[in-house]
């Protein structure tokens, strides 16, 4: 049976491969104070607690560099596609760096479970230095110390705590791989999210009360719908961290998120008395690094005066951005007003996920663009789609092009073939 692996990421020279010392108890990783020592990547075999696992160290990933450097981010990929958890290092004693947002970026968007570790931190204030790398979007930071062991133990339960539960998920997937879409219901407690539930199955399947916290489990529920068969996954209320009890509601939160990683899509269920806050914000991060499709839904919609729904939908627009484009929909979902529309809505998102465009018609695209609109910098010489689930392209670019440029890209593929508000990856190798 496979060892859940546990991949290490990073800039280079953040200490990732001192942390694989630290966590293996034995001196096995190469360390040097230079950039680039380690180059492939390594495997090694941890236990804690009764778990065994792999460490897998890597060489770092870089958005572009040298050839030596293409060649390690791609070792780094690799490890991360066989991923069960990945622990993002970085380095509090340098503070965060561009690098290091381009690495929490392409980790995130892998949709593996990524864990952000904050190395170096020797005392206190470096233990307070730390919050600066919660911009990353990857969660709060774990504070460790790999050359001393400060709470390198702390760390080791959390991995083991996080994998346990993946391999929990793991059976429940492999037990119910019936072929449905997984749709996801998540938000924040008390929202409304079991009710609406109840409306897309057309039962009362789980309980609905006033109460925040009610639903303390993943429910699951097929349903045969006129699109197909539909598995709506409702879940716990996920609060702050800091309001979080310990025991059954942090094992329900853990519950809920796992459901949202296995999920195909994500409904995100808003007050819409409320409007987006910042709980909502942090679900919509999550939801972005799961890489599915997503609708939000603002329940509760005719409780919102006539005078105040700009600003609600002001609050969507500015809290939720890490959703793009996702639809908005407006719901009240006591008396089932504006729910028959989420139905068609799963259909289209699930349809646009795993679309593929013709390698020729790509690149006419490609070209087309171009013309219109050249790069101030580099060329795109040619374009092919690696994957769907979402949609992925790699770009073959002569020198660099700028954010700005892929983001016009990426709204130009996005628009001339029809793929709707769903994820998308543009992906650059240079050549």
């Amino acid at each position: 049976m496979r060892k859940p692996q546990v991949v290490i990421v990073g800039r280079p020279n953040v200490g990732k491969s001192s942390l694989v010392n630290r966590l293996a108890g034995k001196r096995i990783a190469v360390v040097e104070e230079q950039r680039g020592v380690t180059r492939d990547r390594k495997a090694v075999e941890v236990e804690w607690r009764g778990l065994t696992f792999e460490v897998v160290d890597t060489g770092g990933w870089l958005e572009s560099g040298s050839v030596l450097e293409s060649k390690i981010s791609q070792q780094a990929e690799t490890a991360l596609a066989s991923a069960d958890l990945v622990l993002l290092v970085t380095d509090v004693t340098t503070g965060m760096v561009d690098e290091d947002t381009h690495a929490a970026r392409w980790a995130l968007r892998s949709g593996r479970p990524v864990v952000l570790v904050v190395n170096k931190v020797d005392d206190t204030q470096h233990e307070a230095n730390s919050w600066e790398f919660l911009s990353l979007g990857a969660g709060d930071p774990f504070t460790v110390s790999a050359l001393h062991g400060r709470g390198a133990g702390d760390l080791l339960d959390h991995i083991v705590d996080r994998l346990g539960e993946q391999l929990e998920v793991e059976e429940v997937a492999q037990a119910d791989d019936d072929g449905a879409l997984r749709v996801a219901i998540v938000g924040r407690p008390n929202v409304g999210k079991s009710t609406l539930f109840n409306q897309l199955i057309g039962e009362e399947r789980s309980v609905v009360h006033d109460l925040p916290g009610t639903t303390r489990d993943a429910i699951d529920t097929v349903v045969e719908t006129e699109v197909g068969l539909i598995r709506f996954i409702d879940t716990a209320g996920m609060r702050r961290r800091a309001r979080t009890e310990a025991g059954l509601e942090t094992y329900a939160v853990l519950r809920s998120l796992d459901a949202l990683d296995r999920a195909d899509i994500a409904i995100l269920v808003i007050d819409a008395t409320i409007g987006a806050t910042g709980q909502d914000q942090r679900l919509a991060e999550r939801i972005s690094a799961a890489g599915c499709p997503s609708l939000v839904i603002l329940n509760k919609w005719e409780l919102v005066g006539v005078e105040e729904r700009d600003s609600v939908l002001a609050t969507v627009g500015e809290k939720l951005a890490f959703l793009g484009d996702a639809p908005v929909m407006k719901t009240t979902a006591t008396s089932g007003k504006g729910v028959h529309r989420i139905l068609p809505a799963l259909s289209i998102a699930a349809a646009d996920y795993v679309k593929r465009v013709p390698t020729g018609a790509l690149n006419r695209a490609i070209r087309d663009l171009q013309i219109k609109q050249p790069a101030p910098t580099g060329k795109i010489r040619y374009a092919m789609q690696g994957a769907i689930e979402p949609p992925t392209f790699t770009l073959f670019v002569a020198g660099r092009l700028p954010p700005t440029y892929l983001r016009y890209v990426e709204r130009s593929l996005r628009e001339r073939f029809e793929l709707g508000s769903q994820p998308l990856r543009v992906r650059v190798r240079v050549e």
